[in-house]
């Protein structure tokens, strides 16, 4: 197995176990608490980012400021939506509707990056919502706020997916870091100044590994972009359906009924049929 598939699934087996440290805190702490510890951790990733000829105000002087303030909200909701969705949801139900990300940022490319996509890229894309659909069962249960979180999770994390594609050739690195680790540092930091919970000891363990894992995560997936093409890695995050199911019914007793399972498959399907034919032609 090439090293960079490897550390893919490194990668996103760090993000499931982080996941699940957010689950295991069961929404006692506020989700922007959270957030801020993620973002703080995620400062570690900094020197990997600073490049020959970077200088300090790069972090805040991009070339286009209104896509990068774009790029630090949309990292500021991801974040707070992430944390929501794995507090109310199942771990399986969390991770199925957030996997509709590699679907929308098919979607999404066509529109703001003028690309094209295939009648079977279309295809799989239709799948994947009638598999969201099959999992809500909207009109059958009430939609939760995990619900409409994992959505809004997906959906921004496929803008910010879009927006690294838009500007990610003419922004330095550092300044693209600034604007997705700064913006959630300080937005985070004066929503917890006010009203900060001191967490309990085993909180800050549970605060420690989330922060960690999601940070270290973060840099695995650095290094396996460096060593396989982006089409090889992307496959790799479907991993994190296994995990999710796997820690959530051995840690926290979930269960899921076959008509969610269904839609898992659905939404898993759909994605891997974006990105296998890609696969065979590298």
């Amino acid at each position: 197995m090439p090293k960079g598939i490897l550390l893919g699934f490194l990668a996103f087996a760090s993000f499931a176990i982080s996941d699940a440290f957010i689950k295991s805190i069961h929404g006692a702490l506020p989700a922007y608490q959270l957030g801020f510890f993620s973002a703080a951790f995620s400062v570690l990733l900094l020197p990997f980012v600073w490049t020959r000829g970077t200088a300090a105000v790069d972090l805040v002087r991009p070339k286009r400021p209104g896509l990068w303030v774009l790029r630090g909200i949309l990292s500021v909701i991801n974040i707070l939506t992430s944390v929501l969705a794995f507090t109310h949801l199942s771990m399986a139900e969390a991770f199925a509707l957030i996997f509709l990300m590699p679907l929308a940022v098919t979607a999404m490319s066509v529109w703001f990056l003028s690309e094209k996509v295939t009648l079977s890229g279309w295809a799989a894309i239709s799948l994947g919502f009638i598999g969201v659909l099959v999992v809500l069962r909207p009109g059958f249960r009430e939609i939760e706020i995990g619900h409409i979180a994992a959505l809004t999770c997906g959906f921004t994390g496929a803008g910010l997916s879009v927006l690294l594609r838009k500007v990610g050739q003419t922004e330095k690195p550092i300044s693209l870091f600034g604007a997705g680790q700064l913006f959630p540092l300080v937005i985070f930091a004066l929503l917890m100044i006010p009203g900060f919970v001191p967490p309990k000891p085993m909180q800050w363990v549970a605060i420690a590994f989330y922060a960690t894992l999601s940070a270290g995560g973060n840099m695995l997936l650095m290094f396996a972009s460096r060593l396989s093409p982006a089409s090889q890695i992307a496959p790799t995050q479907y991993s994190q359906m296994l995990w999710g199911l796997g820690l959530g019914y051995v840690f926290f007793h979930d269960r899921i009924d076959l008509i969610t399972l269904l839609g898992v498959v659905l939404i898993v399907g759909a994605g891997l049929w974006l990105f296998l034919p890609k696969r065979r032609a590298t």
